[in-house]
């Protein structure tokens, strides 16, 4: 299979068909990938290395942080960055006050939960020479929620 030039729509819906975002991706170069047969290249590298689990809620980023150390104008729902000892910030966000601690999800929003990705393919073509000989750089697409 030879490399393609792909321009394409995606929207991603949660399991009950309810959009949570779309974004157009314009010629994003494809290639082929041993073992790998009718795959983006950048979806492919993103599931590289991956192991079981990824992706799912983790039970161990749900922390009791003192409610004293956080602003008092913090609500639910509410994302906030912590910074731990070692100089390393985490993104959390509010689940539940408590008396005297706040429990906090330093999980990914969208972890856990089953995710509808749909495709609409826009335009396909081969790649030129230059496009495969330029392709080093990294296309990346970002899709908010």
């Amino acid at each position: 299979m030879s490399a393609q030039i792909i321009s394409f729509n995606c929207t991603l819906r949660n399991d009950l068909g309810e959009k949570i975002s779309s974004t157009l991706n314009s010629d994003v170069l494809s290639h082929f990938i041993t073992g790998q047969t009718g795959i983006l290249s950048g979806l492919a590298k993103g599931l590289q290395n991956l192991v079981k689990g990824d992706g799912m809620h983790d039970p161990k980023k749900v922390i009791l942080f003192p409610r004293r150390k956080l602003p008092k104008s913090l609500k639910l729902n509410e994302s906030i960055t912590i910074v731990s000892k070692t100089g390393i910030e985490r993104l959390y966000r509010v689940l539940k006050f408590h008396s005297d601690f706040v429990s906090l999800d330093g999980n990914h929003p969208m972890s856990g939960k089953d995710l509808i990705f749909e495709i609409d393919i826009l335009e396909a073509r081969k790649a030129t020479t230059e496009e495969i000989t330029g392709s080093k750089k990294v296309v990346a697409t970002k899709i908010s929620y």
